[in-house]
């Protein structure tokens, strides 16, 4: 089979360094292919996927509309689920009008459903996403958007919780929130986008055999190194939905984006 090398860029986040560790690190049959990854940040990984910079990329699912021209959507590797979604966050006894915020930039799903659910939020500005519960807690927003390992830790900062906006959208939606999306870009051939589909697909199913084995490549690259953050983490954004979308998370990714996939 013909050797391959992949430009590959993900999130240093446990739930895509848990998925991607098998064929990253070869503990799997990766079919002949090899991959140069960089890690970004999720707003990062957004307008680089704009710029068309990686094969294979990590990006907000709310992104897709933008970029689907030039990247598709694969089956596996998306972070979807229940009870998931982005924490809107105030300091404990703010009781003021909300109106300034921060958000994990604006490209992201929780940007786009901050503005679905909050319309009234008159200011949303963009920071690194880890940044965001010591700026809230500093008093320079208003509130803020809490994704990844930050959505465990906002107690940690003396902050409340002001709406979950995932529960928000499966009581109006009926359906799983859609967050983030694993895309190829359209100029790889259809034998070497076949062969990165299964090998993705094989490096997750991997991974739910041997969850331990990836523990020290996700602890290099996490922002929160305890244990239990680590687990509380992966097991909300890793599922069945990551090893494929389906029926039921295609239709999620078309409600929040308009994209039919």
């Amino acid at each position: 089979m013909e050797s391959r090398v992949l430009r590959l860029a993900i999130s240093p986040c446990p739930n895509d360094t848990f998925m991607f560790d098998a064929m990253i690190n070869n503990r799997i049959d990766v079919e002949g292919l090899r991959f140069e990854v960089e890690y970004l940040d999720i707003e990062q990984l957004n307008t680089a996927a704009i710029a068309q910079k990686y094969d294979i990329t990590k990006c907000s699912t709310a992104l897709l509309a933008d970029i689907s021209s030039h990247y598709s959507l694969l089956d596996s590797g998306s972070a979807l689920g229940r009870g998931n979604g982005p924490l809107l966050v105030r300091r404990k006894g703010f009781d003021g009008a909300i109106r300034h915020i921060a958000v994990p930039g604006l490209h992201t799903t929780a940007n786009l459903l901050t503005e679905r659910l909050f319309p009234d939020i008159e200011r949303r500005t963009p920071m690194l996403f880890s940044e965001i519960a010591d700026a809230v807690a500093r008093g320079e927003y208003d509130a803020g958007v809490l994704i990844h390992e930050g959505r465990f830790v906002y107690e940690r900062y003396d902050l409340e919780l002001v709406a979950d906006l995932g529960l928000e959208w499966e009581r109006r939606r009926s359906l799983p929130l859609p967050l983030g999306s694993i895309v190829a870009h359209k100029e790889l051939d259809a034998e070497v986008m076949e062969r990165v589909e299964r090998v993705l697909r094989r490096s997750i199913e991997y991974a739910f055999r041997n969850p331990m084995i990836s523990r020290e490549y996700v602890k290099q690259h996490a922002q929160e190194l305890d244990d239990r953050v680590i687990e509380s983490h992966i097991s909300l954004f890793v599922n069945d939905f990551s090893l494929s979308l389906g029926d039921e998370g295609r239709r999620a990714v078309a409600a929040l984006t308009g994209v039919e996939v």
